[in-house]
């Protein structure tokens, strides 16, 4: 197994039970994406998957989830459009180890979740929203375009015509409307960490190898046409459906000893 990475700009805090706290720590910046908070993210996320931890639940110091691309930043490096172009790059590296990487992320999320801070949160696998949490791309106010994967999740998540919308008019989302249009999957009346929390314990108990392919061969099937989707589909399980560790779990179902399906309360 591989250690965790040293980093910086987001604080580590592994649990007991294999669940990893992964936490924006520049709270005065809004948690604002840096460059060097993307290499950080890229480092963690490449990593992650040999280090035995076994879910992650991505928080974030201070009253906002993420302010998106430092502005203050972009402004001041001045960069050339070869120089963007590399660090929009770097952005997708970090993002599709995130969705691809096979750990399950669950997004605690509050405050701003702006720009490349959505970008960020629909990377992950699920997002729990707080009352205090609103969803934006403000891009087309700023004389900007998303470069870090809004044009493949969050219209995904929303659909064409609304990201156009939030991108054209700065359209905020917030509440249940964010939920209804899919932007987040939970909204919570106190502690989005709580609950974010509670589902990453919870998925930390699956099996590592189903998990893995709950979290990478999905997203993955998605890209394919239906047909070879049923195909890849059928390979997975074939492989996740055989594994020896299910064994015990399998045996439980057959006796009437597991864990029984209950509607949630």
């Amino acid at each position: 197994m591989k250690a965790l990475p040293e980093l910086s700009n987001i604080k580590l805090d592994l649990h007991d039970d294999g669940v990893l706290v992964a936490t924006l720590n520049r709270a005065a910046k809004r948690n604002a994406l840096n460059a060097d908070t993307i290499e950080e993210l890229v480092a963690l996320f490449t990593t992650l998957p040999q280090t035995g931890v076994r879910s992650v639940v991505l928080a974030a110091e201070g009253d906002h989830f993420c302010a998106g691309l430092d502005l203050v930043e972009h402004h001041k490096e001045d960069r050339t459009p070869a120089e963007f172009w590399q660090l929009c790059l770097r952005w997708h590296e970090a993002f599709n180890k995130m969705e691809y990487g096979g750990v399950p992320v669950i997004a605690a999320l509050k405050g701003a979740v702006v720009g490349g801070g959505l970008e960020l949160a629909s990377s992950a696998h699920i997002r729990v929203a707080d009352q205090s949490t609103y969803f934006a791309l403000p891009e087309g106010q700023r004389g900007l375009f998303t470069g870090g994967g809004a044009t493949i999740r969050v219209s995904d998540l929303v659909g064409k015509a609304r990201m156009i919308d939030m991108m054209l008019t700065g359209r905020v989302y917030k509440g249940q409307e964010a939920i209804d249009v899919g932007l987040a999957q939970y909204l919570v009346e106190g502690s989005s960490f709580d609950v974010a929390l509670s589902l990453a314990q919870r998925a930390a108990q699956n099996l590592p190898l189903t998990n893995f392919a709950i979290c990478s061969a999905i997203s993955h099937m998605n890209n394919m046409s239906a047909l070879d989707a049923a195909y890849a589909e059928a390979c997975v399980a074939g492989v996740v459906n055989t594994q020896a560790a299910a064994r015990e779990r399998l045996d439980a179902f057959a006796k009437g000893t597991g864990p029984r399906i209950r509607p949630n309360s």
